[in-house]
């Protein structure tokens, strides 16, 4: 029966979602017996199987990083698997197939998955290329890296299957299933693909513009408002045989110099030596700051020619400052596969790591990359201190917008496809003006071809002054020029001319000493890059005068020339340096750090601080006890025979971080007053004698700094309780003092005193250091 044929694939999705849910009871469509046997092998089973659906259903949602249409061959993806709340699920299966295939072998199946977190996801045992949950568990979120599939793999689905509770969901489209194709070569990616060769005839002329769209709107995070600026824009159009720059090459020196200077001198001199491989070098001024509305500055742009093998264009610029980061397009090819050339390309452009500097922040420190690592495309997911950082992978926002558009073929043209309406008007436009279409400009040589109805679209100045005549006499040619004060609203190149010429005459006839001169070559850059500068062309002397004088035609011009005002070019200047060393090796100090001014003088004076310091802590430094001076000596401790005396100081700081112990703050030393009276003796003195000498020592005593002799009538005239016990200690450490007292308890009525003191004795204790 078709059921039963069914039942093994059944158990094998079963065990594919989630081994804890095998005894769960689903429902599946049955499929044609013959169908079933055809894609047993593998893991092709699961494609087959239809769980529970709902119309609308979307708590479930399969998401790619940036949410791309197209996929980049080998590019990795971010893919996301998450439920919105409050909906949860226990298990899934997650897998990517080849558009039109069944699964039934390996090569079914499109790219790789890498496990993030082995906890929460792995590869099915019986299907490899499917990712499955690691336990079964509540969840309302997975996320797996997916590596594309190489060039020329066509479409793929990714398809995720979802078990909650006891339903299985499985969506052939819908929010669980995610349909993307290969991305055509936007930014001149590397391919296994060899570049074709052109088949077209004849030549042709595009017109190249940039339309910068870094601005702090745009792209908010730590935008640099300061010295923001696109570099100096270098390129060419040239053959197979060169490449400028590529993803997955390396940087030249002159990429390299671009890259982290901004500086094209380098690069322009590498296009140079190419020699026939190229055709045109493109070149565009610099632009500060890096953007502007265009109704103040038009877009730059620049014009190049291609033909038969040097079809392909490629052209980088910086965007500063940064470590070492670049747009731009490589090995663009201008030549179709019928045989034509190209009308229009338009490429939105995301910045590229040139893999020389290790910087992740616009104004990150020069870092050197050792070694060099190969060009890639910047990511959301680089760094978290990357101003284009974002968590949930997300596309990066497109910095800058590139415009290559057709405008002259010239030749015999081989295109196998009929030329469309735009290629004709293209080349009747050229075409008048290489024959003498002109506006109306008295006598004008010139041909300026222009739609009538772009007329209104700008807003032009005043023509200046007419130039001096080109011939010192006869027939020559004078200009003059005005300049675009608005250029049109939908960001269109204003095509109203700013030059114009017409004849002129001088003296009318020529004199016999009157030589002939070339036209006035090009006008020179200015010599300013902001405010008033100086301009210069010259010209040649054709045919010197017949009498062999010197020729008196000028043959140098100057004149002045206006660039944007000054004060709307910001100092550029170096990253900051790393901070010096603190000032002080303990405790408070001061650091400092430096920059260097990058932009040109004639940009005018900066009042950047080229200097930062601010203060810095160090561990505290150790600090030294501190005690006062020694106080007085005490008086001696006994009345009679040996004692001592003690002196004594203070801890006026505790030593702090490591610094010196404090010393002794208690000495003691010894002292004598008179030998002890031991009683019982039959002097013969009489008593009158024993006063007087008695006396006599108690005032040389007190002379001598003795104790006072009343101590010697303590034991003569008062009878004295024993001495107390010593009071506790003063201090627990570091030296303190205990006393202890003997006081009276009977003083002798024949006393000659008059009156008995108590005794008081002092000693040192504790002494040990703290």
């Amino acid at each position: 029966m078709a059921g039963a044929g069914i039942f093994p694939c059944i158990l094998l999705l079963q065990c594919f979602i989630s081994t804890a849910l095998c005894n769960a009871g689903f429902a599946f469509t049955e499929e044609p017996s013959e169908r079933a046997g055809k894609s047993d092998g593998y893991c092709g089973r699961i494609l087959r199987a239809q769980g529970t659906r709902k119309e609308g259903y979307n708590e479930f949602r399969l998401r790619v990083e940036g949410d791309p249409e197209n996929y980049q061959p080998g590019s990795t993806y971010r893919v996301t698997l998450y439920a919105s709340s409050p909906a949860y699920f226990r298990g899934f299966t997650l897998i990517a197939l080849r558009e039109g295939r069944e699964g039934d072998k390996e090569d079914d199946y499109a790219g790789n998955f890498q496990i993030i977190d082995e906890e929460d996801t792995q590869f099915m045992i019986n299907c490899p290329p499917a990712v499955t949950e690691s336990t079964p568990r509540r969840r309302t979120r997975i996320q797996v890296f997916w590596t594309a599939p190489p060039s020329a793999s066509g479409c793929v689905t990714l398809k995720a299957s979802i078990v909650q509770k006891r339903i299985i969901y499985f969506q052939d489209e819908g929010s669980l299933t995610k349909r993307m194709c290969e991305k055509e070569s936007l930014y001149g990616e590397t391919t296994e693909k060899p570049l074709l060769d052109c088949c077209a005839c004849g030549t042709a002329k595009y017109r190249v513009t940039f339309h910068g769209n870094w601005s702090e709107k745009v792209h908010p995070k730590d935008y640099p408002r300061r010295a923001n600026h696109w570099s100096a824009i270098i390129g060419a159009s040239h053959s197979k045989n060169y490449v400028l720059w590529e993803y997955g090459g390396y940087a030249s020196e002159g990429i390299k110099k671009v890259a982290e200077l901004g500086s094209p001198v380098s690069m322009e001199e590498e296009i140079r030596q190419k020699g026939d491989d190229v055709l045109t070098v493109i070149k565009m001024k610099a632009q500060w700051p890096a953007w502007q509305p265009l109704n103040v500055r038009a877009a730059p742009s620049a014009e190049f020619s291609v033909d038969r093998t040097r079809h392909l264009m490629s052209f980088l610029t910086m965007l500063g400052p940064s470590p070492d980061w670049n747009v731009g397009l490589s090995a663009e090819d201008l030549c179709t596969k019928e045989c034509g050339w190209a009308q229009r390309v338009v490429q939105d452009m995301i910045p590229w790591d040139a893999g020389t500097d290790n910087g992740v922040t616009y104004e990150s420190p020069n870092k050197p990359t050792v070694p060099q690592e190969k060009i890639r495309p910047l990511t959301s997911l680089d760094h978290p201190q990357s101003p284009f950082y974002d968590p949930e992978g997300g596309a990066i926002t497109p910095v800058a917008r590139v415009v290559v558009e057709r405008i002259a073929r010239k030749g015999e043209q081989c295109n196998v496809v009929p030329d469309n309406v735009d290629d004709i008007v293209a080349d009747i436009a050229q075409e008048e003006k290489e024959e003498g279409l002109c506006l109306s400009l008295p006598l004008s040589p010139l041909c300026v071809p222009v739609s009538p109805q772009l007329w209104s679209t700008c807003t032009m100045s005043e023509w200046i002054t007419w130039s001096p005549c080109s011939m010192s006499c006869g027939m020559g040619l004078r200009s003059r020029e005005r300049y675009v004060k608005q250029f049109p609203d939908d960001g269109s190149v204003c095509t109203l001319p700013t030059e114009e010429n017409e004849k002129c005459i001088v003296n009318e006839e020529c004199t016999p000493n009157s030589c002939l001169v070339t036209e006035w070559g090009e006008w020179d850059s200015c010599s300013a890059t902001c405010g008033l500068g100086m301009k210069r062309r010259e010209r040649m002397v054709k045919m010197p005068p017949p009498d062999g004088s010197i020729c008196g035609a000028e043959v140098l011009e100057v004149e002045k020339c206006m660039m944007p005002e000054c004060h709307t070019i910001p100092c550029m200047l170096s990253p900051w340096s790393d901070w010096s060393d603190c000032s002080v090796t303990c405790g408070k100090g001061m650091r400092t750090r430096q920059r260097v001014l990058k932009s040109p003088v004639e940009l005018g004076e900066c009042t950047e601080d080229l200097e930062q310091v601010e203060k810095c802590m160090l561990p505290e430094c150790p600090t030294d006890c501190m005690v006062s001076e020694w106080t007085e000596w005490s008086e001696c401790n006994k009345s009679c025979g040996k004692g001592h005396m003690i002196r004594t100081r203070m801890v006026k700081l505790e030593p702090q971080f490591g610094g010196d112990l404090c010393p002794e703050t208690v000495q003691r030393k010894k002292c004598k007053i008179r030998k002890c009276n031991r009683g019982g003796g039959q002097g013969q003195v009489n008593s009158d004698e024993k006063k007087r000498r008695k006396e006599a020592r108690e005032k040389r005593r007190s002379k001598q700094g003795g104790f006072d002799s009343h101590y010697l009538q303590y034991d003569l005239c008062c009878k004295m309780r024993p001495w107390s016990n010593w009071t506790d200690c003063t201090k627990l450490c570091g030296g303190g003092i205990q006393e202890r007292l003997m006081t009276a308890k009977r003083r002798l009525k024949s006393a000659q005193l008059p009156s008995c003191k108590d005794r008081k004795e002092i000693r040192a204790c504790n002494v040990h250091p703290c």
